[in-house]
């Protein structure tokens, strides 16, 4: 094992390393899903080298729900693999892989005048099977059974639900700390691994025995040698390889001010009018915020960085709107942010929302393309990548990846901050101790020592790559207030290069 810390100078060293030498596996994509097969590629003993045209889960890893679900609207629309996938992988990334990362988070469902009829059996019948599910998966007790609860009880748990609201089901499903610290930690545990994690560097072709890469930090160029390809680009997939039937779908979210819904201490879900599985949820999260979404709208135009429309905002908010007592407005908004999905597209239509998230994956030409999925089951997505790629490489290791702990996992030694110990694990004693434990910017939940660890230890060159690693990147105001003190932690580390 080697350091899993990723600094400016190893990846320099990395760059002329993959220049020069024949390596096992090229992985074209630092998302969850790139990072995953990196990890576990590199922790079967293969030579890995990871490049990504931007930065770790600079793409959909960094917009997604953040939460490590088994899916209800999953087992309600029949796509029980996908659920029992999603109930495994949630099992291991609770019991082994990140624990650091990931807790419990209730949710209630409650029951409204002018739902459906039937819509109460419907989610009985739905949550019977998730339970069942959880059971089979060993879920930790943590997560338990979901229980009814009457309306004092479900307005406790959500102030802002209507008056009138008549009981509600209470589920428990795993809440991510982060989505893109957790591409990071996979990044890192598969640097530990001996795997050569690059970022601002773009694969601008790829064939099946290497790839022009091109550092998009000195605009010099080169070609890698490597004995397998495997794109995992998501929703930019088409423009490195053709003949893959991908129809994007977009997810919006805003973020409003936890106190315009009462402060809820559960996450709470309201039925899209005319819908039977489609919801609106607003989850709580640490920073004091709630996290409102989501929409799941086709989309043709793959943008680097997706937008939230006023549409999507009103949707959002006037859905939520429709089981709160007082409704949320544009006013309660602090921060909005929108993620593409790579869904597998199919010739009968079906509408985004009804698309699988089982993941595929599709030889073009040599190159290994991985597609679809969802965040919960990364690690599977991986494992099936790589078994396919050790196969042809004759490299019989199995995978190890459900029993491999990322970095951090498990308690800090001490616990300095309570934001430290539930972003950073048993690395939060270092986290604090590399540089000063106060706010970076007056009503930001962001610490200083953060954006030093970011830029010593995670591979951050830019400001907009410390954004990421900090999340300032949700909530405008935190970003803008935060970029002073951001730009002297990477000019005093001599590695600060250019904003994006």
């Amino acid at each position: 094992m080697t350091s899993s810390h990723l600094r400016a100078e190893r990846r320099a060293g990395d760059l002329v390393a993959v220049g020069h030498d024949v390596i096992d596996v090229l992985v074209v994509g630092g998302g969850v899903t790139g990072a995953g097969v990196a990890l576990d590629a590199a922790s079967r003993g293969l030579s890995v080298a990871l490049v990504d045209k931007s930065d770790l889960a600079a793409g959909t890893s960094r917009w997604s729900s953040k939460l490590a679900h088994g899916g209800l609207r999953y087992i309600v629309a029949g796509q029980l693999g996908v659920a029992w996938e999603s109930a495994v992988e949630r099992n291991h990334l609770f019991r082994t892989i990140a624990p650091h990362l990931v807790r419990p988070m209730r949710f209630v469902v409650p029951d409204l005048p002018g739902y459906p009829r039937g819509n109460k059996s419907l989610a009985r019948a739905g949550f019977t099977i998730a339970d069942g599910l959880r059971v089979a998966a060993r879920t930790p007790a943590a997560l338990p059974r979901t229980r009814w609860v009457d309306a004092e009880q479900a307005r406790r748990l959500a102030p802002s639900l209507r008056a009138d609201v008549r009981g509600g089901f209470v589920t428990v499903d795993g809440a991510l700390e982060d989505d893109a610290r957790l591409v990071v930690a996979i990044a890192r545990t598969a640097a530990a691994h001996g795997a050569r994690i690059i970022t601002h560097c773009r694969a601008v072709e790829v064939a099946r025995d290497g790839a022009l890469l091109r550092d998009e930090l000195t605009g010099d160029e080169m070609q890698v040698r490597a004995r397998a390809v495997v794109a995992a680009t998501g929703v930019w997939t088409g423009g490195l390889v053709e003949g893959v039937p991908l129809q994007p779908s977009k997810g919006a979210h805003v973020l409003l001010r936890a106190e315009a819904l009462g402060n809820p201490v559960s996450a709470f879900n309201i039925l899209v009018p005319g819908s039977r599985n489609r919801f609106v949820f607003a989850v709580p999260r640490p920073d004091g915020t709630v996290q409102v979404g989501l929409t799941d709208d086709a989309v043709d135009d793959v943008e680097d960085t997706p937008t939230v429309t006023d549409a999507d905002e009103r949707f959002l908010l006037e859905t939520l709107s429709t089981g709160l007592a007082s409704p949320a407005t544009a006013d309660h908004v602090v921060g909005r942010f929108a993620g593409l999905r790579p869904l597998l597209g199919r010739a009968d239509g079906a509408s985004a929302a009804d698309l699988s998230r089982r993941h595929a994956l599709l030889d073009r030409d040599g190159v290994l393309v991985i597609v679809g999925g969802k965040l919960t089951t990364y690690r599977r997505m991986a494992q099936d990548a790589v078994d396919l790629v050790a196969k042809n490489l004759g490299s019989p290791r199995p995978c190890i990846t459900t029993t491999r702990p990322l970095v951090g996992a498990g308690a800090p030694v001490a616990v300095y901050d309570d934001r430290l110990a539930r972003r950073f694990g048993a690395e939060a004693a270092e986290v604090a101790s590399c540089g000063p434990s106060e706010p970076i910017a007056p009503g930001s939940p962001v610490l200083r020592c953060e954006a030093v660890w970011a830029v010593a230890a995670e591979g951050a060159v830019t400001a907009e790559d410390v954004d990421r690693r900090l999340r300032l990147d949700l909530v405008p105001a935190w970003s803008r207030d935060a970029r002073g003190y951001v730009e002297e932690v990477l000019a005093a580390s001599g590695v600060g290069v250019a904003s994006d």
